[in-house]
């Protein structure tokens, strides 16, 4: 038997190739990398994106024979056809790969009609595998994420002193939501030029007749494992220790914050969670730092990350198009294009969107989703713009962070209420208000913030579905008690902003 092994883009372990040869002689063993052509059509991708994956894949394989395994790289408009061909002239018997993360890809492979069986070795890219998470459903009343996260914390033994929680309390969330004050410094974040090979790939990508967003350079990010690990390691010395205070914080010309900008990397495979959650635990016992920061980061990756997938992989396919309030307008072309809003939270998010593909999760969820969900967007037609335009954005982790968390779409499935909110909250956690033409205490006229108009519209819109949420209930009281007039008012403002844009 002959075995060959298919290493996905985003399955780039250190010990990917050695885990699917098992006992294979490596000098014996085809590996085989593809970049499709005709795959990244399907949606028009951050350019970046397809840089970082891309180049990434090409390092991968350029270690990978260094290492003297047998790798063939294809840069091709199919799969199929590259890897029928590569099997044949290899006469494999047997492929291997590991179970892709996300279902449309994993459906496509299985429509594959290829001249040797295939074998999917299960997926060593997150803490719980698929069978221990329906298993904890399965003992639940409700799925709760602060539940789940607990038992992982138990279950893999991080911060804990015995059977409980280091510092008597699970979740320091409450001091995680400082609003940004002035003369704030964050540190400079660790970035990278392009080596020969990531310009090579950028201009390949330039060279593409695909539909793309966003710009495609200057490229900073890191494309190796070992650029990964120095990226981590520069978050714990310089970020970790501020990194939770002011985690939610937004300010004009601030991109990156003390967040850690890993996900990109844990997302390809070049980071571990398991050892990213370790180093995290250490650099705390190392150099005390404070509790908030250090456990509110492992919450995002041993909570919300392993949660994500597990109800990814928990729910149906119809999950994907759940539209429990029935929304259907159309995506903003502004999301798109920065540069047609006025409103100044949208504009510096989207810009920095489009120049480096990431935006922090308040960004993401307070501006960008909720101004969506207030609307009434399609759910599905944001989801497709975050997978396109985030750097670390895969249909594993959009769907459920999308469709559940930003849209309520499932109705009530991830979250206990939609994450719906006025231009108050954006004015107290961030200083975009400040330089914006609308303003923020203005419901209605001209100067009105549109997520103030949007918002009470949304609750009105809204509001009998809304009272079976009960943390809904005191917003709702206060919507009784806005004036008839009023209200008629900021419902017509909306319906004519919808219409105009």
């Amino acid at each position: 038997m002959i075995i060959g092994i298919w290493i996905l883009g985003n399955q780039l372990h250190s010990e990917q190739a050695a885990l699917l040869s098992r006992k294979n002689n490596k000098q014996e063993t085809p590996v085989i990398f593809i970049e499709s052509h005709h795959y990244i059509q399907k949606k028009p991708y951050h350019q970046q994106k397809l840089v970082l994956v891309f180049s990434a894949m090409r390092h991968f394989a350029e270690e990978l024979s260094a290492q003297g395994w047998q790798v063939t790289y294809k840069i091709a408009q199919d799969f199929k056809p590259s890897l029928n061909d590569w099997i044949n002239r290899n006469q494999i018997t047997e492929l291997r790969l590991v179970t892709p993360y996300d279902r449309p890809f994993l459906n496509l492979i299985n429509s594959f009609k290829l001249d040797c069986k295939i074998k999917f070795i299960p997926n060593n890219h997150f803490l719980w595998s698929q069978e221990e998470f329906k298993q904890w459903n399965d003992s639940r009343k409700r799925l709760l994420l602060e539940d789940f996260y607990r038992e992982g914390r138990k279950r893999f033994n991080v911060l804990m002193e015995e059977d409980q929680p280091i510092g008597k309390k699970w979740n320091f969330d409450k001091q995680n939501r400082k609003p940004p004050k002035q003369n704030l410094n964050p540190p400079t974040p660790l970035w990278f030029e392009p080596d020969d090979i990531t310009q090579q790939v950028i201009d390949d990508v330039k060279s593409y007749k695909i539909k793309t967003y966003g710009k495609i350079e200057p490229f900073k990010w890191g494309v190796t494992r070992s650029q990964a690990l120095q990226v981590l390691d520069h978050f714990l010395e310089n970020n970790l220790n501020n990194f939770g205070t002011y985690q939610d914080a937004m300010i004009t010309g601030e991109y990156t914050m003390w967040h850690s900008l890993i996900s990109p990397y844990i997302n390809l495979g070049l980071l571990r969670p398991l050892e990213v959650i370790q180093k995290i635990e250490k650099a705390y016992h190392d150099f005390n730092y404070p509790l908030n920061s250090v456990e509110g980061l492992i919450r995002q990756i041993l909570g919300w990350r392993e949660y994500m997938y597990g109800i990814y992989q928990l729910m149906d396919d119809d999950y994907r198009d759940k539209n429990w309030f029935d929304h259907q307008e159309k995506l903003p072309e502004f999301y798109w294009d920065s540069s047609q809003t006025d409103m100044n939270c949208l504009k510096q998010v989207l810009q920095q969107v489009e120049e480096t593909g990431y935006g922090h999760h308040i960004q993401r969820l307070m501006v960008l989703s909720n101004f969506a969900l207030i609307v009434g967007v399609s759910p599905q037609a944001i989801n497709d713009w975050f997978h396109s335009a985030f750097i670390d954005g895969y249909d594993w982790v959009m769907v459920p962070n999308v469709i559940g968390m930003g849209q309520f779409a499932d109705g009530g499935i991830l979250a206990s209420k939609p994450y719906a909110a006025s231009a108050n909250y954006i004015n107290k956690m961030s200083d975009y208000c400040k330089n914006c033409v609308y303003k923020q205490t203005k419901r209605t006229g001209e100067k009105a913030c549109p997520f103030n108009f949007f918002y009470w519209d949304f609750l009105s819109r809204h509001q009998d579905k809304l009272k079976s949420l009960g943390r809904m209930n005191l917003i709702l009281a206060n919507l009784k008690k806005m004036d008839s007039e009023e209200l008629e008012i900021i419902q017509s403002q909306a319906q004519q902003w919808r219409e105009k844009h």
